[in-house]
């Protein structure tokens, strides 16, 4: 699947926010550098940038499923072409609750359903074209696979979101402005008929439709739509909200900052360029979306402002993005899934793995084991946080360990040492660490160092940590240890702590 830049929609607004009795400076969003700031105030307003309430949330769930579904599966190729008979699509043993199931015991939060491909094919009965289930031998052409999945999501406590691709190789009007007319119809059935939408995922791909045309996409309008009729919804890759990582492999960055400096620019300008910088809004970020570096210092001296932008991390299970039988004994293992897990969730991202059903209508066999292993081996590594029962330097341990952002440790000019005092020796080979985002992402670099003998040890190190951060190591013993915050942003704030012994099931593939 193919993704390009992405960039904000919406104007950068800065302001303070009453919290428990005093003012804490907080930027929703986005903040507008004022002129003439210096870098060094620049970095300090930077750090005061908060996600949005949607994006919170969705920054929690941590783990979500896509699910890549339709004509493609029959035909067994990855990008169809619009010119196939939808007779073909026809499961025999299709069950969305089995899909639901599946990802939600493997921990997912959430289910991203393709409703419409690059080819064109609904999974639901849109009344804008014949191209969908209604023309399938499926359910006598009576089936909404989107509702199904829809239902399944709340009958067992899971988001629900879509796909819908802007581009389209069966629609005759792909490539003139009544498109955009017809799209903005397609997005609104399904945002009025399924109940929430926790996400829209836009993919960025524009080829060419079945009368040789490209589309210019009027994302602004589709922005507005979602806005108006699922305001609690994400728009993702191709979005404001949320941002496409740079690859498929499951692995994101080391230094994964979700404040991103961006350089003001005007709506006539972004309508301007190129489709591969497609997007509408007054800011785009500042460097290319697929360097390693996004928010450096460095990045922030030119910058204009700043925006809250974080990371999603895809990745199929799969080689491919759909069923392919020749692809079963190709499935990720267990342990593979475990190092994306840590590469993903554990750098500051979230994971939207992809599960693809076969032509049965069901996740694959091959698929569910694997799932299952991962999950029964990353709850045997994190069952236990060895913190528990431990002394801190300053404050009450039980602030770090009670899964809330906004009870923290502070550290002050100077003092940027959190102390832990553990109930003897433990050995551990996991550290879990989270920062108050509710109040910025401020740490730049830090060090975990262990009390062996009378000598403060360095075990591992890291650079951002953000909403969460989980590093391996060699296993260690000892009775104290502490973090030590080398560079920081602000005043640093970590949420949560939690020293692990990882399980022997897991491979150590850094």
């Amino acid at each position: 699947m193919k993704k390009l830049d992405n960039l904000l929609l919406g104007v950068a607004f800065c302001f303070l926010i009453a919290c428990s009795n005093k003012q804490k400076e907080i930027y929703v969003n986005s903040c507008a550098f004022p002129e003439g700031a210096s870098v060094e105030e620049k970095i300090r307003l930077s750090a005061h940038v908060v996600p949005s309430a949607r994006q919170l949330e969705w920054q929690q769930m941590e783990f979500t499923g896509f699910i890549c579904y339709g004509v493609n599966t029959f035909t067994d190729v990855e990008w169809g072409t619009g010119k196939e008979d939808p007779a073909i699509f026809n499961p025999t043993e299709l069950d969305a609750g089995q899909w639901v199931r599946t990802a939600k015991e493997a921990g997912m939060k959430m289910i991203l359903l393709t409703c419409k491909h690059h080819d064109g094919f609904c999974l639901w009965p849109s009344a804008y074209t014949d191209f969908s289930v209604a023309a399938t031998p499926w359910k006598e052409g009576k089936g909404d696979l989107v509702r199904d999945v829809a239902e399944a999501c709340k009958e067992q406590g899971v988001k629900f979101a879509v796909y819908l691709s802007p581009w389209d190789q069966n629609h005759p009007d792909y490539g003139t402005e009544r498109y955009n007319d017809f799209f903005v119809d397609q997005l609104t059935e399904l945002l009025t008929q399924y109940g929430p939408v926790a996400e829209v995922w836009f993919d960025g791909a524009c080829g060419e439709g079945p009368n040789g045309k490209k589309q210019v996409y009027d994302f602004k309008r589709y922005y507005d739509v979602i806005r108006r009729l699922q305001p609690q919804a994400v728009i993702a890759v191709m979005g404001p909200d949320v941002r496409w990582v740079g690859t498929e492999s499951g692995y994101g960055r080391d230094t994964e900052w979700s404040t991103l400096p961006v350089t003001a620019t005007s709506l006539s300008d972004i309508a301007e360029s190129s489709q591969q910088e497609a997007g509408s809004g007054t800011f785009l970020p500042v460097g290319n979306m697929m360097e390693d570096d996004l928010g450096s210092r460095k990045l922030l001296a030119d910058a204009k402002g700043v925006i809250w932008y974080p990371s999603e991390v895809d990745v199929s299970i799969r080689p491919g993005w759909y069923y392919h039988a020749s692809e079963d004994t190709l499935v990720k293992s267990p342990q593979k899934l475990i190092d994306i897990y840590y590469s993903s969730i554990g750098k500051n991202s979230l994971l939207l793995l992809n599960l693809p059903p076969d032509k049965r209508g069901l996740i694959h066999e091959n698929d569910v084991s694997s799932l299952m292993n991962m999950q029964r081996i990353l709850r045997k590594t994190f069952e236990k946080n060895l913190i528990a029962g431990a002394g801190v330097s300053s404050g009450n341990i039980n602030r770090l360990v009670d899964g809330q952002l906004d009870t923290y440790w502070q550290g002050s000019p100077g003092k940027n040492v959190l102390e832990i005092s553990f109930d003897g020796d433990q050995v551990f080979d996991r550290l879990l660490l989270q920062e108050n985002i509710t109040e910025g992402q401020r740490i730049e670099q830090f060090v975990l160092e262990c009390l062996v003998g009378d000598s403060w040890i360095p075990v591992t190190e890291g650079t951002t940590i953000g909403y969460k951060r989980i590093l391996r190591f060699d296993p260690v013993r000892c009775s104290k240890a502490r973090i030590v915050v080398r560079e920081s942003r602000d005043v640093p704030q970590i949420s949560e702590i939690g020293f692990y012994k990882a399980s022997g099931e897991e491979a150590m593939t850094e």
